[in-house]
């Protein structure tokens, strides 16, 4: 996937440097059996990327010098989110968690999967707008894969614009969005209601 609807990351270099990014990568994984079966796992609903893939894609080149980055990822690819997080250019922090409601069978083996986790990076000396008293929250889930909106809204909390959510699934007021479920490569100044 190195373009998203026909644009390719490439074309945002160059664009003003953005401060906050937020990346959701499609991971190379099955999704688990259906719901409230023990059957097999099946293929995900959306293209996917290999981690060689994810590494390569050229975050350093459109992030600010000083910059945030969260970078979502499964209990699978913790470790090897840093490695990426690094090839972006940027200096690991601390892991965010958002403990999901145990949903069915799902994916895991021993353990199934109820959690996600963010990965909080830094670039620079990019200042944090405000301080957050937690590492982890209860937010509930939506579609497969999707992210709370409540997350969008502390990452506004926190960290300056411009900003720029890769992988994104809808649009956002004030977010420049790049994904192959939106409009890519452009600033939202407002949604359609």
């Amino acid at each position: 996937m190195s373009e998203a609807n026909g644009n390719s990351l490439h074309s945002l270099v160059g664009l003003s440097g953005f401060r906050c990014i937020v990346a959701d990568p499609p991971w190379d994984v099955m999704r688990g059996p259906d719901y409230n079966s023990n059957g097999p796992s099946k293929p995900l609903p959306y293209p996917t990327m290999t981690l060689a893939e994810i590494e390569a894609m050229p975050v350093a080149g459109v992030a600010d010098k000083d910059a945030h980055l969260y970078l979502w990822t499964i209990n699978r690819y913790v470790e090897k989110t840093y490695a990426i997080a690094r090839a972006w250019g940027f200096n690991p922090s601390c892991l965010l968690t958002w403990a999901k409601t145990p949903h069915g069978i799902g994916i895991g083996g021993t353990y199934v999967q109820t959690t996600e986790h963010v990965l909080f990076a830094r670039r620079g000396t990019c200042k944090a707008l405000r301080r957050v008293d937690s590492t982890w929250w209860t937010w509930p889930r939506g579609r497969h894969s999707a992210k709370p909106e409540a997350f969008q809204d502390m990452v506004e909390s926190v960290s300056p614009g411009p900003r720029l959510e890769l992988f994104a699934r809808r649009a956002r007021p004030g977010w420049t969005v790049w994904g192959n479920e939106v409009e890519a490569n452009k600033v939202i100044t407002k949604t359609d209601t």
